[in-house]
């Protein structure tokens, strides 16, 4: 039951996947071609349009080009470094709810080693195609339609420590897709645990494939202790928005909504607050990465942070006396530089609402465990790692 006395009763916590603000330090030792700056190079290259988000802080909180720093910001602003080796979706998730990594989950540039792959079609009862790093639209255009005559599910990776499946629904049917996949996260253990397992559900025809909503991620348990375990253990309601509860396997989460676009989760959003009176809700919204970092489309990634911009007036109109809202990222994705893979760059840190502290600088924080340590500390709680910035915002 949630105490009365909570400085805010409800947070409102939003993933930009992907919208990263600078490349770190030790980029390039993860891989990454010099200057990457997901929006900063957007911003330079295309423009950007983000006159909400300018007046919560955005361009003070770098230099960013045709977005001016606020005179008086109405939030607070500052940004965040992973801490943990990494550059992905579950190591910036992880660490935001407290979980640091000592070594990155591994990586398979070149494909899955033979003895995984044999493995694998011996249990699941099927060959397979691919077994490379790829990008997932690509490959099924290349694969699809040897797919659809021989039944052989497709296998690929990325950048990313992933191990994708992708099939067509009327050739492999969705339960089977996801039991494949249930297969391969059994198998992928040990050293070879990569950190998710995704099927890739797509239809369509030969030439004209087309990926589904039915996606779903197959995650590396979290470890106990972390901050969707701290906040159920106090009784506090967790609604997901998209695929946070994929990330934590649903621990902690009491409510969840599946999203197929940045609207729908936006929408879903909305909805989640009309019907909550407190606790948190946590969304990411992953068109930025999934439909246009990885994809290299600078317009699209545009058009999705406008279009993400433009929302806001309707969300912080629903926003109640006690809400609190974050918005941040996991990672970057720069559409800009070569190559389709993330980025490892800070990432962007805003936080408003009715009683927030208006044009307070954050700062650059140490890890992005100090949102998850804001989030405990409202609610009477702690995680192992992460600073709080409650008492600045109040």
């Amino acid at each position: 039951m949630l105490r009365s006395n909570l400085v805010f009763r409800r947070i409102i916590w939003i993933v930009l996947d992907s919208v990263g603000i600078g490349a770190m330090p030790d980029a390039a030792s993860f891989g990454d071609p010099p200057g990457a700056d997901t929006l900063g190079n957007i911003a330079r290259l295309r423009g950007l349009h983000l006159p909400n988000m300018a007046a919560l802080g955005l361009g003070n909180i770098k230099p960013l080009t045709g977005i001016p720093a606020a005179a008086a910001p109405t939030g607070a602003y500052g940004r965040c470094t992973l801490a943990s080796p990494g550059k992905d979706t579950t190591t910036g998730h992880w660490e935001m709810v407290g979980i640091h990594l000592e070594k990155p989950f591994p990586l398979y540039p070149n494909g899955f080693p033979q003895d995984i792959m044999e493995g694998f079609e011996r249990r699941i009862g099927r060959h397979s195609l691919g077994n490379k790093a790829a990008s997932g639209t690509e490959i099924i255009q290349e694969l699809g339609t040897e797919h659809m005559l021989t039944g052989s599910p497709i296998v690929y990776t990325s950048a990313d420590s992933v191990f994708q499946v992708a099939a067509h629904e009327e050739v492999i049917p969705l339960w089977e897709l996801y039991k494949i996949c249930e297969t391969a996260r059994e198998i992928l253990r040990g050293p070879a645990e990569v950190g998710r397992v995704i099927a890739r559900p797509f239809v369509g025809a030969p030439g004209h494939f087309t990926r589904t909503a039915n996606r779903h991620d197959y995650a590396v348990p979290p470890p106990a202790g972390m901050l969707l375990d701290r906040l159920d253990q106090r009784g506090v309601n967790v609604h997901s928005v998209g695929k946070i509860f994929d990330v934590f396997l649903g621990r902690g989460i009491r409510e969840s909504s599946k999203t197929k676009s940045n609207a729908d989760g936006m929408a879903k959003t909305l909805e989640a607050m009309e019907a909550s009176d407190g606790g948190l809700i946590f969304v990411n919204l992953v068109d930025f990465d999934q439909q246009y970092g990885h994809r290299n489309d600078i317009e699209g990634y545009g058009a999705a942070l406008e279009q993400f911009d433009a929302w806001l007036p309707q969300f912080q109109a629903a926003l109640r006396p006690g809400d609190l809202a974050i918005f941040t990222a996991d990672h970057g994705c720069d559409p800009t530089v070569p190559g389709t893979d993330h980025t490892r760059e800070y990432v962007p840190l805003l936080v408003s609402g009715p009683k927030v502290r208006a044009g307070v600088d954050l700062g650059l924080r140490a890890s992005l465990s100090d949102i998850g340590q804001t989030v405990a500390a409202n609610f009477g709680a702690s995680i192992a790692y992460g600073a709080s910035f409650l008492p600045q915002i109040l």
